[in-house]
């Protein structure tokens, strides 16, 4: 038995594609935190396990979504990402054989309408699937991590991801993950400065532009690095800010 787990808030734009692409499993499991668009609605279309609840992060909300399936096998998406029909195929294939405990899954991402293979996105392999009772979520505010107990093994379809739509979205999220990693970095014990901000963001433009050869995908190429950059400066910038509140 498979059980899908989707976390969500305001996704009306993404949810239904997500959820069509896995409607075949055997449980869909939703835990919306708060949305005000027709995002509830829609997902209680194609499953009746729809839970809304507060929103304590990524990694303690996926957790909590791990914590009410009951299949042997958990696959674990977002909802703006889609399970093309080879996916499937493959997914399926790896439970008939079950020679592993997880799975990592190739993503490839979109940005602008492009999908980016260069700047450190592709390969982008993220743990998936996995055994119920072998798998937990760390929890992390932002970019959690599954770990598992045991072996992993790779799949070779990617799972599609609709990253950014259009410049919105794009400086939507710049302002939730620099936060969110703002206060990860106050956790951690982080320290900051405006000069520590500017130069790490220099170098995550650089890194992600020259090194990772986001070059290569065009204007979008250079518009993921500039964002990617952004992030990266507001998050030092905003742990600055935290820091001198906790000081003052």
């Amino acid at each position: 038995m498979l059980s899908v787990i989707i976390v969500t808030k305001n996704e009306a734009p993404n949810i239904a594609a997500c959820l069509e692409s896995v409607a075949w499993a055997d449980e869909i499991i939703v835990l919306d935190s708060g949305s005000e668009d027709a995002t509830v609605a829609i997902c209680r279309q194609y499953t009746d396990n729809v839970y809304e609840t507060d929103w304590p992060g990524f990694g303690i909300q996926k957790q909590r979504a791990l914590e009410k399936a009951k299949g042997d096998w958990v696959l674990s998406i977002d909802a703006d990402e889609v399970v093309t029909q080879e996916l499937r195929a493959e997914i399926e294939k790896a439970l008939q054989q079950g020679h592993v405990n997880g799975y990592e899954i190739p993503r490839l991402s979109s940005y602008c309408g492009k999908q980016i293979r260069h700047g450190g996105w592709w390969p982008d392999y993220v743990l998936r699937l996995f055994r119920r009772d072998c798998g937990q979520f760390t929890d992390s505010l932002v970019h959690e991590r599954i770990i598992v107990q045991g072996s992993i093994g790779r799949m070779l379809t990617p799972l599609l991801h609709e990253s950014y739509v259009d410049l919105y979205e794009v400086l939507h999220k710049v302002n939730c993950y620099s936060t969110l990693g703002a206060e990860m970095l106050l956790q951690k014990g982080v320290q900051s400065s405006i000069s520590k901000a500017i130069l790490k963001a220099i170098w995550m433009f650089i890194r992600t532009y020259f090194i990772k050869l986001a070059i290569i995908e065009g204007r979008q190429g250079l518009m993921l690095s500039i964002s990617t950059a952004e992030v990266t400066y507001y998050k030092y910038m905003k742990l600055l800010e935290l820091q001198n509140h906790l000081k003052s």
